[in-house]
């Protein structure tokens, strides 16, 4: 599973604030209104200058039930829904190519 690396420190600014939005893979959607989403970047290393390869898996209250394994999808920080989840699913971006 080879996915290019995104940017997950984008800024939106809506009527509540600065929120975070981040572009992710859904890995995945075994729980009820729940997935599991890997969240890939960059960071360069501060001796080196070279640019590694990181990664951070966050749970992602998608209430509609629209995300699968493998789609492509944009999240979004929120109030804590519970203990683990902190983001809640904005839209599909890709669908998974099957």
């Amino acid at each position: 599973m080879t996915e290019t690396v995104t940017d997950v420190k984008k800024e939106a600014t809506s009527e509540r604030g600065r929120r975070r939005i981040a572009e992710a893979v859904v890995i995945s959607a075994k729980q009820d209104k729940t997935v599991r989403v890997e969240v890939k970047y960059l960071v360069k290393h501060p001796r080196y200058n070279k640019y590694l390869r990181e990664r951070t898996r966050l749970q992602v209250h998608d209430e509609a039930k629209e995300a699968k394994v493998g789609d492509k999808v944009e999240i979004t920080e929120c109030r804590p829904i519970s203990k683990t989840k902190k983001w809640r699913l904005v839209r599909v971006l890709e669908k998974a190519k099957v």
